[in-house]
């Protein structure tokens, strides 16, 4: 019923994508455009106006960006750029101070963005307005970067699609019949189709990680607990914040270390980001699927591939050795997920019911009612979320067997990884599915997922296109607090494959 009620009213975005990318400039990491700006090479005023361009071009195909900013945008380019010609300290002075210095950003509208919708993708919020930054954004802007306004995410930020009520559906820059994933599927919608250069995202499940896979760009999901999660919504509650990250997503591998850096604040001091990385010296493995789950559907043969080839490169340009192991636990993985998001917190306090959430300001939602509601056209909610929401009315008891599945994976994890190994997995089971699609393998987020709740960083690295046009990739796991080893390995991994390719 699903497939034929929303099926039809895209074919006819079939194998269409976004137009070529025709101002230079555009093609520029961050780290790169900072300098040239602060050389003079380039104004603000001018890198500004071509993302304003972009967007302006792709967003009608896209729906990522929900709201802009773009006169405010052009008025700090311009104080950024009279600033540089005042200044006397010279350009390593501005570099230290301000490293991201006139360049443009995009923010997950679920993060406080001062004076930008702050929804949530809830349809009951449609009014509501940041009035503080988020500290992620609040740093990212202290260093100078420039925000160009706020991207779609899925409803609540619970699903691997972003669409809502309130803003629609997004779509991939790649395929416009694709989904561009979720929930952060804005952030990578608007990046791949290069109308941004760096983003901020969240990830409790594979929320960065499945969007830049879709999307064909990096997205890191740092150590939990590295990078502060105030000021989102909805807000982290039972044991969500150690499973929860906040992070960057970038179109160029060197620009996810410098924002991780500026993100984490003073926290960044956690991280071994300053440490040099001698890849030869990293002990490699490789995991190319999870065991067999009857809940969760086989990774493609091309993804298969692709991390054979991976392997292969590894082995050849570094001289390591990749070890492929196993783990008979990972087969659980989406129950070890669903299970430990509804733990509740040390203080016995459960996580904040999912009806409830749906229904603020007001009273829970009814998910059965709501259901009915729906398949009339009459919900302001999805159907992902309604599906949810049903889901938790199960209320199913805690299984000791699964809770042993984790205690387990978690034990074994950290004896292989140690505090120098990292480990290849699939970021999800296929390439970006046509939309609405997910709706039937509603658990393929399993592999995304199941890395929150070990609570190990992990980067999503593009690695080249399909047959199709469709972006390929592979995630780098690495032990907790050792988030240099994966973003290092996304470097390589860009000099070997490609990185980012324009749709």
């Amino acid at each position: 019923m699903v497939f034929r009620l929303f099926a039809p009213q895209r074919s006819h975005l079939v194998g269409k994508k976004v137009p070529p990318v025709s101002d230079p400039l555009l093609l520029v990491s961050a780290k790169q455009l900072a300098g040239k700006i602060r050389r003079k090479e380039v104004t603000s005023v001018e890198v500004v106006q071509a993302y304003i361009d972009r967007i302006q071009e792709v967003n009608p195909l896209l729906n990522a960006v929900v709201k802009d900013r773009f006169d405010a945008a052009l008025q700090e380019a311009a104080m950024v750029d009279k600033l540089i010609e005042e200044e006397t300290g010279g350009e390593e002075v501005l570099e230290d101070r301000l490293p991201l210095l006139g360049v443009p950003l995009s923010v997950k509208q679920s993060y406080a963005l001062q004076g930008m919708p702050h929804t949530g993708g809830l349809f009951s919020r449609k009014d509501v307005v940041a009035t503080v930054d988020a500290p992620p954004v609040a740093w990212l802007k202290r260093a100078g970067a420039i925000p160009m306004g706020v991207t779609n995410c899925s409803e609540l930020c619970m699903w691997n699609e972003s669409h809502n009520h309130l803003q629609g559906i997004t779509n991939n820059p790649y395929d416009l019949s694709r989904t561009a994933g979720g929930s952060s599927g804005g952030e990578g919608s608007l990046l791949g189709g290069a109308g941004a250069v760096i983003g901020v995202g969240s990830d409790i499940g594979g929320s960065i990680r499945m969007p830049s896979f879709f999307n064909g760009i990096f997205g890191h999901k740092p150590t939990p607990g590295v990078v502060n999660s105030e000021h989102q919504y909805p807000p982290p509650s039972g044991r969500h914040e150690e499973y929860i990250s906040i992070g960057p997503l970038c179109r160029y591998a060197e620009d996810l270390l410098p924002m991780l850096k500026i993100m984490a604040g003073p926290n960044a001091r956690m991280l071994n980001l300053d440490t040099k990385v001698d890849l030869k010296k990293v002990r490699f493995f490789t995991i190319p699927h999870d065991g067999g789950s009857y809940l969760v559907h086989p990774v493609s043969k091309e993804l298969i591939d692709i991390q054979k080839k991976v392997v292969e490169r590894l082995e050849e340009d570094l001289g390591v050795k990749v070890e492929e192991v196993h783990f008979p636990e990972l087969r659980y993985s989406i129950q070890i997920w669903l299970t430990y998001m509804g733990l509740p917190d040390n203080n016995g306090k459960a996580p904040e019911p999912f009806v409830n959430l749906m229904g603020e300001p007001g009273r829970p939602v009814k998910p059965i009612w709501e259901l009915l509601k729906w398949m009339c056209g009459r919900s302001n909610h999805t159907f992902a979320a309604i599906s949810f929401a049903l889901m938790e009315m199960k209320n199913s008891k805690v299984s000791p067997f699964i809770i042993e599945q984790k205690e387990k994976l978690q034990k074994a994890m950290e004896e292989l990884l140690g505090s120098d190994g990292v480990f290849l997995y699939p970021t999800h089971t296929r390439v970006a599915p046509i939309t609405h699609h997910p709706l039937f393998r509603p658990f393929d987020l399993a592999y995304t997922g199941v890395i929150n709740i070990l609570g190990l960083p992990a980067t999503q690295c593009p690695l080249g296109l399909n047959e199709e046009g469709l972006p390929l990739g592979v995630q780098v796991v690495a032990g907790k607090l050792q988030d240099h080893l994966t973003l290092e390995v996304a470097l390589y991994l860009e000099k070997a494959f490609g990185g980012w390719r324009e749709p």
